[in-house]
C-alpha cells in the first residue's frame, strides 16, 4: 500500500499479477480520522500499456513522461502507473493534471529486515523514516498479533472461531453480530440439552428399564447428555468472559484450557458409541430370543461402559497434551489469553484418523446392528406365517420399526457438517468463514441433546414408562403445593380470630 498526503492506494495480488486501486482521496488532509469507503472497478489504476500505443510505451522515460499530463485530460480515470511511478489524476487550477510519485512495485514488506511476523506474514510500519509501531498482515489460516496462531487442523475450537470477534471490555448487547447470534444459539442448545437430559434421566433410571443392558446404556447416555451440556456451557461462557476481560485468572484459564475442550470431545464420542451399543444390544436380544440372559446383559453393559470411556479417553488424550495458554499483547495495550492447540505432523495425522474412527465406526455398527435386528425378526415371523412372503414381512418390519433405521442416519447427518467443513475448508481463512465453522460446531452438539426424541418418543414401552413417571411427578407436585396451601390456610385461621 502506498500513501500520499491526500490519497490512499490499495494493492491487490491475483494470479501473480498486481492491481492498484485508489481507495481514498482527501482534498484536505485530516489526521486520526476513521473513514469507511468502498472500492469499485472504476477506481482501478490502469497501466500505461492500456493507455498508450507501444511506440510511446517503449520509448525513453524522459520522452514518455511528457504525455502523462494528457492521460488525465483525455480520460476519466483516477490513477495510472508504470514500472517506476504511480500517478494520481487531480484538479489543479481548473484542469486535470497528473501527480506522480516514485513507487517500488517489488518492495518487500519485512519492516526493513526487522520483521517479527511469523508464518510468512507481511510487516508494515507506521513510518518509513522513524517508525514507532509495526503491524502484521496474516496470510490465510493464521491469526494473532504476530500471525503466530493457526486455524488449520481437523477440529477447530470455539477459541479460533469466536475469539477475535469478541470485543474486550464491551457489553454483550454491543458485541458483534456473530457473537450475539452464538449467545442466542448456545443458550437454546443448553436449555434443550438440560431438559432432554433430565427427561431421559428420570425415564431410564427406573428399575424395569435397567433390567437389561440396553437400559444401562441409555441411562449412561442421559447422564452423558447432562455432563456434555454443562461442559459446553462452561466452555462457551468462559470464552466470552475471558476474551471480554471479565475473567483474568491464569491458573483457572490454564486448567480449563487443558480440560474442557478435551472433555467435550470425549463426551461427543462417548455418546456416539453408546447409541451404537443400544443398537447392538437390541440386535442381540432379537437373535437370542428366549435364551437371552438379562443378568449377563447387565454385567456386559457395565463392562462395556468402562471399556468405552477408557478407549475414548485414551485415543483423545493427545489433544489435552497439545494445548497451551498463550498471553498475547495487542496494539491497544490490551492483553488476551488464548487456549491454543497445535499438533505435530504425525500427531495431526493420528488426530484425523481417530476422529474418522470415532465418527464412522459407531455409525457402521449402529446401522449393521439395526439391519441384523430387522432381518432376524423378519425371519422369525416368516417361520410362523408361511403364507406371507419374507420380502413382505421384511418391508412391514421396516415400516413398523423405521425409527430404528432413522436414528443412525439422523445422528450421522448431524455430526457430518463438522467433518465436511473441517476437511474441505481446512482452516478459517477470513471472518466470514467463522459463520460456517460456527454452524458446524453447533450442529455437532445436537446429537446428545435429542436422546429423548430418538429413543423415548418412538418406543411404546419407553413412552409408557415416561408417561407413568410424569403422572407420578405431577401428583407429587400437586400434593406438595396442596400441603403448602393447607398449612398457610391453618396459619391464617389461627392468626385471624373473631373479636
Amino acid at each position: 500500500m502506498a500513501t500520499t498526503i491526500s490519497s490512499c492506494f490499495i494493492e491487490f495480488s491475483w494470479q501473480q499479477q498486481k492491481f492498484y486501486f485508489l481507495a481514498l482521496r482527501q482534498n484536505h488532509y485530516t489526521q486520526s480520522i476513521v473513514i469507511n469507503t468502498t472500492v469499485s472497478q472504476s477506481d482501478r489504476c490502469q497501466h500505461i500499456n492500456e493507455l498508450f500505443n507501444q511506440t510511446i510505451v517503449q520509448s525513453h522515460l524522459l520522452f514518455r513522461i511528457k504525455f502523462y499530463q494528457t492521460i488525465c485530460q483525455s480520460n476519466k480515470i483516477s490513477c495510472f502507473y508504470d514500472d517506476i511511478y504511480l500517478c494520481l489524476c487531480q484538479m489543479h487550477k481548473h484542469q486535470r493534471v497528473s501527480n506522480c510519485l516514485e513507487f517500488n512495485h517489488n518492495m518487500t514488506f519485512d519492516c526493513l529486515g526487522q520483521s517479527v511476523c511469523q508464518n510468512g506474514a507481511q510487516c508494515f510500519q507506521d513510518s518509513g523514516t522513524c517508525p514507532q509501531r509495526s503491524m502484521c498482515i496474516c496470510p490465510s489460516c493464521y491469526y494473532g498479533r504476530l500471525c503466530q496462531f493457526s486455524t488449520s487442523g481437523f477440529s477447530v475450537s470455539l477459541d479460533a472461531i469466536l475469539g477475535y470477534h469478541i470485543q474486550p471490555n464491551i457489553k454483550l448487547t454491543e458485541q458483534t453480530l456473530i457473537v450475539q447470534m452464538s449467545i442466542l444459539t448456545m443458550n437454546m442448545i443448553l436449555i434443550g440439552g438440560l431438559v432432554n437430559g433430565y427427561l431421559t434421566l428420570i425415564t431410564f433410571k427406573t428399575k424395569v428399564i435397567r433390567n437389561v443392558g440396553c437400559g444401562i446404556y441409555l441411562l449412561a447416555s442421559s447422564i452423558n447428555t447432562l455432563v456434555t451440556t454443562i461442559i459446553v456451557g462452561l466452555k462457551f461462557w468462559i470464552l466470552i468472559l475471558a476474551q471480554s476481560n471479565f475473567i483474568t485468572n491464569k491458573i483457572f484459564l490454564l486448567i480449563q484450557c487443558y480440560s474442557i475442550d478435551f472433555l467435550v470431545r470425549c463426551c461427543l464420542n462417548i455418546d456416539q458409541w453408546l447409541a451404537a451399543c443400544v443398537a447392538i444390544e437390541r440386535a442381540m436380544t432379537t437373535i437370542k430370543g428366549t435364551s437371552f440372559n438379562k443378568k449377563k446383559s447387565q454385567t456386559t453393559a457395565k463392562f462395556m461402559l468402562i471399556i468405552i470411556v477408557l478407549c475414548v479417553i485414551g485415543t483423545n488424550i493427545h489433544d489435552c497434551f497439545s494445548r497451551r495458554l498463550i498471553n498475547e499483547e495487542n496494539y491497544e495495550d490490551e492483553t488476551r489469553l488464548w487456549c491454543i492447540v497445535s499438533y505435530s505432523t504425525h500427531v495431526r495425522i493420528y488426530n484425523s484418523v481417530m476422529n474418522i474412527f470415532h465418527f464412522l465406526t459407531p455409525f457402521i455398527c449402529h446401522l449393521l446392528a439395526t439391519i441384523i435386528l430387522l432381518t432376524k425378526k423378519s425371519h422369525f415371523h416368516s417361520l410362523t406365517r408361511a403364507s406371507i412372503s419374507y420380502r413382505t414381512i421384511f418391508l412391514r418390519n421396516i415400516r413398523e420399526h423405521r425409527h430404528l433405521l432413522l436414528a443412525p442416519f439422523v445422528l450421522i447427518l448431524l455430526a457430518l457438517p463438522r467433518l465436511i467443513i473441517s476437511f474441505l475448508s481446512k482452516c478459517i481463512k477470513s471472518g466470514s468463514d467463522s459463520w460456517l465453522f460456527l454452524f458446524g460446531y453447533t450442529i455437532s452438539l445436537i446429537p446428545p441433546m435429542i436422546t429423548f426424541i430418538i429413543f423415548i418418543l418412538p418406543s411404546k414401552f419407553y413412552r409408557r414408562q415416561f408417561y407413568m413417571i410424569f403422572i407420578r411427578y405431577r401428583k407429587n407436585i400437586q400434593r406438595y403445593f396442596h400441603g403448602i396451601f393447607f398449612s398457610l390456610s391453618i396459619r391464617i385461621s389461627n392468626t385471624v380470630r373473631p373479636l
